[in-house]
């Protein structure tokens, strides 16, 4: 299906949000996500189900100085 992770047209089979994120490649514990504007929580990404047109937003927090 397709879905929009942080904002570009992304091809996913992953029914869920923690499937999309693995198949995505996001496999750090330390990011956040939202969906279609709502914080996700970590515990609660398998159970978040995905339509095709979701909008996914992933966070990681930078290293600076």
């Amino acid at each position: 299906m397709k879905i929009l992770v942080n904002s570009e047209p992304r091809e996913i089979t992953g029914p869920s949000l923690a499937a999309a994120l693995m198949e995505l490649g996001y496999t750090s514990p330390a990011i956040a996500t939202a969906l279609n504007g709502q914080f996700v929580a970590r515990d609660a990404r398998a159970a978040q189900p995905l339509a095709p047109g979701d909008r996914v937003e992933v966070l990681a927090p930078m290293q600076g100085g």
